[in-house]
């Protein structure tokens, strides 16, 4: 699945793992995320934390309709209001995302996948 422009020069294409990388980046720069989960928890219950070339993984993309749709699975910091961390990641994700693609973020879900204490980051 991609997103699909045309303009008078050509198609342009945006693959899934380019937008997935780019929403990874974004939040990773917000206040209170430590870093980027796998959607998939390990048996035990616990998140493993993502390096930048796997962002991807912590991100699922969901071309609908109306514009796409993002879920972002995230570690946060301990210490940090978690909703208003998860809110203001939101907005910067679907701020970033619709100025980049000049396409529409119909919702950007997070889903907080663990707390990391200071030994941990």
């Amino acid at each position: 699945m991609t997103v699909e422009r045309r303009t008078n020069y050509g198609p342009i294409s945006v693959t899934e793992e380019a937008v997935a990388s780019l929403a990874g980046g974004v939040i990773t720069e917000c206040y209170g995320v430590v870093g980027m989960a796998s959607k998939n928890l390990f048996r035990d219950g616990l998140a493993e934390l993502l390096k930048q070339e796997n962002f991807s993984r912590g991100v699922v993309v969901k071309n609908k309709d109306e514009g796409l749709e993002i879920d972002l699975y995230i570690i946060v910091s301990f210490g940090v209001k978690i909703s208003e961390v998860v809110q203001e990641a939101q907005k910067k994700v679907k701020y970033v995302l619709e100025k980049s693609l000049s396409e529409p973020i119909t919702a950007v879900n997070v889903f907080v996948q663990g707390v990391a204490t200071m030994d941990e980051e």
